[in-house]
Parts: structure tokens; sequence; C-alpha cells
């Protein structure tokens, strides 16, 4: 099984697992997690402020990226809610140079010539978080990866492309937040 194949199967769990409250950690993908993925809007796990969801302005967070890997050519960013009936994915941004070792996405504009997927809700770029009301936190789980050789993904890719894209992956990083409405 490919390292996206894996990904994909782990976020299923997941997303199972999320779907029945249990508190069952994620399986990790079967790639070193080497690659520093932050933001400054929120902490690791914590809350993602109202300003990036549906009940605030919508805007995507600033991304910081580090600890990219020498014999990476592209990197790729998704995120995703395992939480959601069916994996949403709410972003997925792809041909963004490694060369660098790192990179800055302020306010989710990523450099020039970096393209961006459909997402789950048929629109090209960012989604922002929008649970049902009244249903526990969702998770979003934001994650970068690091590809040996460019992946060739045209503007618009859909979520299928982008996982398949990663299954050569050769290192990531990521980190998760939460919303809830109520």
């Amino acid at each position: 099984m490919g390292t996206g194949r894996a990904l994909v199967a782990a976020l299923a769990v997941a997303a199972l697992a999320g779907c029945g409250g249990g508190d069952e950690e994620e399986a990790a993908p079967d790639i070193p997690q080497t690659i520093e993925l932050t933001t400054p809007a929120f902490k690791d796990g914590g809350a993602i402020p109202t300003a990036l969801t549906c009940d605030g302005a919508g805007t995507p967070p600033t991304i910081v990226w580090r600890a990219v890997p020498a014999e990476s050519t592209e990197l790729v960013f998704v995120v995703e809610d395992p939480d959601a009936d069916d994996t949403f994915t709410h972003w997925t941004a792809y041909g963004l140079t490694a060369a660098t070792g790192s990179g800055l996405a302020p306010d989710g504009r990523f450099p020039a010539g970096v393209k961006e997927g459909r997402n789950s809700a048929g629109k090209d770029g960012w989604t922002p978080p929008c649970p049902p009301e009244g249903e526990d936190p969702h998770r979003y789980v934001f994650s970068m990866y690091a590809l040996p050789k460019a992946s060739a993904l045209e503007p618009g890719a859909d979520p299928a492309a982008v996982q398949a894209a990663i299954d050569t992956a050769v290192a990531y990083g990521s980190f998760t937040g939460t919303y809830e409405r109520r």
C-alpha cells in the first residue's frame, strides 16, 4: 500500500473513531513527520478562531513551514475534516517549491505559481470550517507533504488526485485545530 493510501486509510479509521466520540489517537502515516508546520492563529489541538470559520470572515490562517528535507522537490498542502460524515477536504495547494526548506503563506496566500485544487464543496481554494450546529467539535487537520518529484497536478485537481500525488511523500508535518458551532 502506498504512503498516501496509508494516510487515507488512517484518516478513515480516525474519522470512524471520531464519529463515535472516542478519544482514540489518529494513526500516523508510514512516512516521517519531520516538517515543522504551524500557524500563529492557534495552538496545535486548540480552537480555531471564529474569524477563520463560516461564522466569521472565513479567512484562511497564516501557514508557516520549516525543516523540509533536502531531497524534496515539491510540497503539497492539504486540510481535511476527518469528523465529517465523509472526510471533507477544505483546501489543497501544490506546486510549492521545496528548495528553500521553509516558507510562509500569510493569511493563506501562498507564493506566486502555487496551484490550488478543488475542495469537497466543489470550489478551488479554502472553504472555512463550518460543522453542523450542535455536534461535538470537529477536528481540522492541516498537513504538508514533501514529494521527491513534481506532482504534475493541474489547477483545480480533485481531492482524490491530490491524495494520489502524496503517495510518494518522503516526509510530512501537521497540526490540528478544532471548531464547534453552538
